[in-house]
């Protein structure tokens, strides 16, 4: 049973589902997708596309506002999309806030300070106007009175603040450089939602895109609290199973569609299919075998999944000819598991248009 899950995890996060959508569509299908890792996070994209897309194709659609980047959850970067943005920032913002006051005191980030910078931002980002972090610290020195939280870890934290606040998100890139824009430019057509339709519409998103998933899990992903997990769940009647003594909900699932043959994968790290449960029953993450210190887990590393479970690590490394993808194998993978697993590493190589190499150590 508990194999079972993991397959329809795989299926209804849309990896081993495969249907003609767009960027945008896996982002709003999914509710919001983790992105602090901004290259990684485009590959989790085009993982539950069709195959054949490109990295520049992603590229254009953040660049264009189809999918916006910013602070909504836990807190981290996630990809939401225009449509979800205000209700969802409404919904999971004052929990990430209280998550973030230690910080902001830490490095003296009071209430005034937090408003006054967030107005700068605003005016800086005026008529259209989009600039990189280091610009918007520019605006603060100017402002003489908040000098000192224009570079480093309070400027971050100042932004972080703004983006919760609804005023700024992720604006096109410059370049390679990546940029802010004022929200009101980015989703001017943002709905707001009451507090119950929000958190029906965030928990049915999360149990029909991540299920069978616990109360656990869906906390952790979101941010909110047990008792706001119960509500979301009795609001949409999510059905539940008692599979080896924890109980399981899903709602729906993937659309029809064609189910791809192949089981082995090289999800990026931070994927929604290894970060986003709490309990790890059905996919455990086992300590890897590179690395050391407490983040060596495989959930912090590009990982191997193999029938949807951990099967080692995997990292990318350009170089004169291309990309080489450095396999590193928690067991002896079979024949049809190499082979499967080059076709893999070729849809990479093709999602970033360069030639690829496969190494398996």
């Amino acid at each position: 049973m508990i194999a079972s899950i993991a397959a329809q995890r795989l299926h209804n996060q849309g990896i081993t589902q495969t249907a003609d959508r767009q960027a945008a569509d896996v982002v709003a299908w999914l509710g919001a997708v983790q992105a602090q890792e901004y290259p990684a996070a485009r590959w989790a994209l085009a993982l539950r596309m069709p195959e054949g897309t490109t990295d520049a194709a992603i590229e254009r659609a953040i660049d264009d506002g189809r999918i916006l980047r910013t602070h909504v959850m836990r807190p981290t970067w996630h990809f939401v999309t225009p449509a979800d943005v205000r209700w969802m920032l409404q919904l999971t913002a004052p929990r990430v806030h209280r998550a973030m006051a230690y910080y902001r005191r830490q490095h003296g980030l009071e209430t005034s300070v937090l408003t006054r910078a967030t107005a700068a931002f605003e005016r800086a980002l005026g008529d259209g106007q989009c600039r990189t972090r280091a610009e918007l610290g520019n605006q603060l020195e100017r402002a003489g009175s908040l000098t000192k939280a224009a570079k480093g870890i309070p400027l971050a934290l100042l932004t972080i603040y703004a983006e919760l606040e609804g005023v700024i998100c992720s604006g096109p890139r410059r370049g390679k450089q990546l940029t802010y824009a004022l929200l009101a430019d980015r989703a001017p057509r943002a709905p707001r939602l009451s507090r119950d339709e929000a958190l029906a519409n965030l928990t049915g998103r999360y149990f029909t895109s991540h299920g069978p998933a616990t109360i656990r899990d869906f906390v952790w992903w979101s941010g909110l609290t047990v008792a706001d997990a119960r509500r979301g769940l009795e609001i949409n009647r999510v059905p539940h199973a008692l599979v080896d003594g924890r109980t399981y909900w899903t709602l729906g699932g993937a659309t029809a569609g064609r189910t791809r043959p192949k089981t082995v994968d090289l999800l990026p790290v931070y994927d929604e299919y290894l970060v986003a449960y709490r309990d790890r029953d059905a996919v455990p993450h086992k300590a890897s075998a590179i690395g050391s210190g407490p983040r060596q887990g495989v959930a912090f590393q590009h990982s191997l999944v193999i029938a949807g479970q951990i099967a080692g690590t995997w990292k990318a490394v350009r170089n004169a000819a291309g990309v080489r993808i450095d396999v590193i194998p928690l067991r002896r993978l079979t024949g049809p598991e190499r082979r499967a697993l080059a076709r893999t590493a070729a849809r990479y190589g093709r999602f970033l248009g360069l030639p690829v190499s496969l190494s398996i150590a």
